[in-house]
């Protein structure tokens, strides 16, 4: 417990402000998932802009990145992994793991439900899809900070930067409009988002 804040500027500090953004591409489908998610909590959909100054950038601190950290933590250690199939009896369902049970995009909903309650703008807190190492589909959480794109994932306990995932990028939401998503360069889209 002495350590973390100890270890949080130790991160801070080795992400570097060179360290890149994702480039993001054209205006590309919503995830069928999100879609209905959406239908189903309107009022946790479609965040536009928060207006603050520093151009829809969170600028980290040691005291956010040790929040990112412990609620990375908090949820991933809370959850249990099941798929949608053995869940709900169907292949895509996006929900709050309300019942302790959810799948890497249900992970994501919670995690950013938590730290907007926190105080961190929607904006920048932007579900994504990506290919993981196995190829298969799979959701993350991006924070947009002044020090690059962090990941927060169900799969790692750490914080990442994304090009230190290993991950395809595949799109994620639109900053300016959170109904809307945007490309990330990988063509090849999965069908559905994760098994877990």
């Amino acid at each position: 417990m002495g350590t973390a804040p100890v270890e949080a500027k130790e991160q801070v500090a080795m992400l570097t402000s060179f360290a890149a953004n994702m480039a993001v591409g054209a205006n590309t489908g919503v995830p069928i998932g999100y879609a209905r998610f959406c239908t189903e909590n309107a009022r946790d959909c479609g965040a536009g802009p928060s207006g603050h100054a520093d151009g829809g950038k969170v600028v980290l601190t040691e005291a956010n990145f040790a929040q990112l950290r412990q609620v990375n933590e908090d949820v991933n250690r809370r959850i249990e992994p099941m798929t949608d199939l053995d869940h709900y009896g169907e292949v895509e369902r996006w929900a709050y793991p309300a019942d302790g049970y959810g799948d890497c995009e249900d992970y994501v909903l919670l995690k950013r439900r938590t730290l907007i309650g926190l105080g961190w703008p929607a904006d920048t807190l932007l579900v994504t899809v990506v290919r993981d190492h196995k190829g298969d589909g799979h959701a993350v959480l991006t924070v947009v900070t002044d020090r690059g794109d962090l990941v927060l994932d169900n799969q790692e306990a750490a914080v990442l930067l994304w090009h230190e995932t290993g991950y395809r990028f595949v799109k994620r939401q639109a900053q300016d409009d959170g109904d809307k998503w945007v490309s990330l360069g990988d063509v090849l889209a999965p069908l559905t988002v994760g098994r877990y």
